[in-house]
């Protein structure tokens, strides 16, 4: 049995998706698509979770977007409206590790500043022993250098690790680095996994 897990955040324990917000600035989801195509959200948001700063990124964004300056403000002072809610199945999961004695870590694309945010919203944040936080650390998965920034903090050796993630080139770098590790699908599937791993019953 692995000794230690290691979750990622948005996707996995948290319900994380811009459509969240702009479902209720556009009527029709076409015109999403097409907003957040034109101003290049997800390498804007990428950006971000690497060490940008919101305010100036906001109004480099608004200079190059005029037009849209109604739907680009809401990106930061909105924001908290992307992710609405944990995702509670995976939660109880995190949970049941937790009481089991298994050592929870995690590693997050996150934006410095608004992980502070989050952070204070959700109670199971707490039960993480260490959080790599890719905006802090100003490196990204799947980099080899953020699962070994996590691992040499926390004295983790790779082969005693499984890591989990919604993303499937993340899943590959933790792979690459050593780590066995879980391509997240939902709740179910992930209880399913680990009990053939041993980690519950």
């Amino acid at each position: 049995m692995k000794k230690a897990i290691i979750f990622d955040v948005g996707g996995v324990l948290i319900d994380w998706n811009p459509k969240y917000l702009y479902s209720k600035l556009l009527e029709e989801e076409a015109a999403i698509d097409a907003f957040l195509t034109e101003i290049g959200f997800n390498a804007w948001n990428v950006a971000l979770d690497a060490g940008g700063r919101w305010e100036p990124a906001i109004a480099d964004l608004v200079s190059r977007y005029p037009h849209h300056k109604e739907l680009i403000e809401p990106l930061h002072l909105r924001w908290h409206e992307m992710l609405p809610s944990d995702i509670p199945g995976t939660v109880a999961i995190l949970e049941r590790l937790s009481a089991a004695g298994v050592p929870l870590y995690a590693i997050t694309n996150y934006s410095s500043e608004k992980f502070v945010e989050t952070r204070a919203r959700f109670p199971f944040f707490a039960l993480f022993r260490d959080i790599v936080v890719s905006g802090d650390e100003r490196m990204l998965k799947p980099e080899a250098a953020i699962f070994r920034l996590c691992l040499d903090r926390n004295g983790l050796e790779a082969q005693d690790c499984l890591f989990i993630d919604d993303v499937a080139h993340n899943v590959e770098g933790a792979r690459a680095v050593g780590i066995d590790a879980i391509l997240f699908r939902s709740p179910e599937q992930l209880e399913n996994d680990l009990t053939a791993r041993g980690f519950l019953s």
